[in-house]
C-alpha cells in the first residue's frame, strides 16, 4: 500500500477525527446558507467573480507588471521568487539585514506551501504563529488540516489539553477561556517582534495594495507593530481594482465562514510615511511562482481562480471521511487534489486526483464556479503517463469496455451476477465479498443489485401504463 493509501486507511478508521470534522463542517455549511440568504443577487455575484478571476489569470503577465509598478510607486519593495527555496532565501536575507531574531506570522497558506517556518527556525530565528488555529497547531506540532480552520481535525477538548500540556495552564474546553489564554500569551510577542510575515488574500492591481482579511485582529498587529512587514503571495492572487475586490470579498466571507464580511479587512499600501504614523518602516511583497506558471500553461489553469474559501472541503464526501492530513501536503480537499499536482508535479502526487467521487458537490458550492470535476478528470488522464494502471485494472477496464459496447452480452452478465449476488446477500447487503469485492467489503457492506434494473423497471411501467 502506498503512503497515501496508508494515510487514508488510518483516517477512515479514526472515529475521533470524524467527530471533529462533523462538528466543524456542519456548522460551516449551516452558517454559509444563512449568509447566502442575505445576498439576493448571490448567483449574479458568483458569475461576476468567476469572470473576474478567469480574465485576470488569462492576462496575468500584464496585470503582474502593472501591480509591481504600482507597489513600487507606493514605497513597497517587490521581490520575485521562482520557487519556495528562493522565497525563503529572500525572507532570510531581509531578516539578516535587519538583525531580526523574533518573527510573528499571520495565517498564510503560501508560507506553509514553501515551508517557511522550518527555514527560519533552521537559521536560528524564533517563529510564532499568531492566528489562533495556527498557534494551536504549532503548539501541538501539527500541520494545518483545512484552508480556513487549521485545527479542524481537533476537538475543543483536544485544544484544551494541548494548552494545558504546552502552556502549563489549567485545563478547560471553554473556547472563550482558551482564546483569552492565547491572547495574553501572544500580546507581548507582537511588541517584541522584529519581523512580521503574512500572506495576502488579494493583490489589488490599480491600487498597488495587498488585501488581508481576518476575524481575530492578529493580522493588523502583525503588519503594524514590527518594523518590517513581509507578505508572501502567489502570483495568481490579483484582482484589477477595488470594485472587483468588493464583490469577491462578499463571496469569500459568505463561503468561508458564513459572514457578510470578515471582522477585519486591511489594505496595505506601503510603509508609514512619517514617524508619527503607525505601521512598519519597510514593506516587502514576495511574488511567488512555485509552479503556478506551469499550471497556467496547462489544462487546469482554471484552478488559479480559487479564492481559498475552503467551501469545497466542507462539501466533499471524501474530505469528510479522511480529513486534511491524508492528502499529505499543504492544500487538502478538492482544491489540493488539483493544485498540489500542479505545483509539485504529477509524478509525486498522481493519487490525489483519484481522491474524489466526482459527485460535483465541490463545483456546486464553489463561489466562483470552478469546474473541479473536469480538472480532476483531466489530471486522471494525465496521470496514466506517469503512473500506468496495474494489469488488473487494465484488464478490468478493457473487459468492462467490451461488455458495455455489447448490450446483449452486458445484460446476460449483469443478470448472472445479480442472481448470485442476491443469493449471497444478507438482508440486501453483502458482508463479505469475493475477488475485487473483497477490498470493498473489508471497509463497508456492499448493497446488492435490485431485482430489476432501471431499464427493466422503466419498460415494466411503460407496459403497465399502455
Amino acid at each position: 500500500m502506498t503512503d497515501f493509501g496508508d494515510r487514508v486507511s488510518n483516517a477512515v478508521r479514526d472515529d475521533h477525527l470524524h467527530i471533529a470534522i462533523d462538528r466543524a463542517t456542519a456548522a460551516l455549511r449551516g452558517r454559509r446558507q444563512t449568509a447566502l440568504d442575505s445576498l439576493p443577487d448571490f448567483e449574479d455575484v458568483r458569475d461576476f467573480g468567476r469572470a473576474v478571476k478567469l480574465e485576470t489569470i488569462a492576462h496575468l503577465d500584464e496585470h503582474l507588471v502593472r501591480f509591481e509598478e504600482n507597489l513600487t510607486a507606493n514605497g513597497i519593495q517587490v521581490h520575485w521568487a521562482e520557487d519556495g527555496e528562493q522565497a525563503n532565501r529572500i525572507v532570510l536575507d531581509i531578516a539578516k539585514r535587519h538583525k531580526a531574531r523574533r518573527v510573528v506570522k499571520a495565517k498564510s497558506m503560501a508560507t506553509e506551501e514553501i515551508h517557511l517556518n522550518a527555514a527560519l527556525e533552521e537559521a536560528g530565528l524564533e517563529v510564532l504563529e499568531t492566528d489562533l488555529g495556527e498557534y494551536i497547531a504549532q503548539l501541538a506540532g501539527h500541520a494545518p488540516s483545512h484552508i480556513i480552520l487549521p485545527i479542524l481535525h481537533m476537538t475543543r477538548e483536544d485544544v484544551g489539553q494541548v494548552m494545558h500540556d504546552r502552556l502549563g495552564v489549567a485545563y478547560t474546553d471553554d473556547p472563550q477561556e482558551m482564546a483569552k489564554t492565547a491572547r495574553t500569551t501572544l500580546r507581548q510577542q507582537f511588541i517584541e517582534a522584529d519581523l512580521g510575515i503574512t500572506g495576502a488574500n488579494f493583490g489589488v492591481v490599480d491600487e498597488g495594495a495587498i488585501c488581508l482579511v481576518s476575524n481575530e485582529g492578529n493580522i493588523r498587529l502583525t503588519t503594524s507593530l514590527p518594523k518590517v512587514h513581509v507578505a508572501v503571495m502567489g502570483i495568481e492572487k490579483l484582482v484589477p481594482s477595488l470594485d472587483e475586490l468588493e464583490k469577491l470579498l462578499r463571496l469569500l466571507a459568505r463561503s468561508a465562514t458564513g459572514q457578510k464580511l470578515t471582522s477585519y479587512t486591511s489594505l496595505i499600501r506601503g510603509p508609514r510615511r512619517s514617524p508619527d504614523e503607525e505601521g512598519p518602516e519597510e514593506v516587502h511583497v514576495i511574488l511567488l511562482d512555485n509552479g503556478r506558471s506551469q499550471v497556467l500553461a496547462g489544462d487546469q489553469a482554471e484552478i488559479l481562480g480559487c479564492i481559498r474559501c475552503g467551501a469545497c472541503l466542507n462539501a466533499c464526501p471524501v474530505y469528510q471521511q479522511i480529513g486534511g492530513h491524508a492528502y499529505g501536503d499543504t492544500y487538502p480537499g478538492p482544491i489540493g487534489s488539483i493544485f498540489t499536482p500542479g505545483i509539485r508535479g504529477l509524478k509525486s502526487s498522481y493519487e490525489l486526483p483519484q481522491a474524489s467521487s466526482l459527485c460535483g458537490a465541490c463545483r456546486d458550492i464553489c463561489p466562483v464556479r470552478l469546474d473541479i470535476p473536469r480538472m480532476l478528470l483531466s489530471l486522471r488522464r494525465e496521470s496514466r503517463a506517469v503512473a500506468p494502471m496495474g494489469w488488473t485494472w487494465r484488464v478490468g477496464m478493457k473487459g468492462f469496455a467490451f461488455f458495455a459496447t455489447h448490450p446483449r452480452l452486458h445484460r446476460w452478465v449483469r443478470n448472472v451476477g445479480r442472481f448470485f449476488l442476491r443469493r449471497m446477500a444478507d438482508d440486501g447487503w453483502l458482508r463479505t465479498g469475493l475477488g475485487p469485492l473483497g477490498a470493498w467489503t473489508k471497509e463497508r457492506d456492499f448493497a446488492v443489485p435490485a431485482k430489476r434494473s432501471l431499464t427493466e423497471e422503466w419498460r415494466a411501467r411503460k407496459r403497465k401504463s399502455s
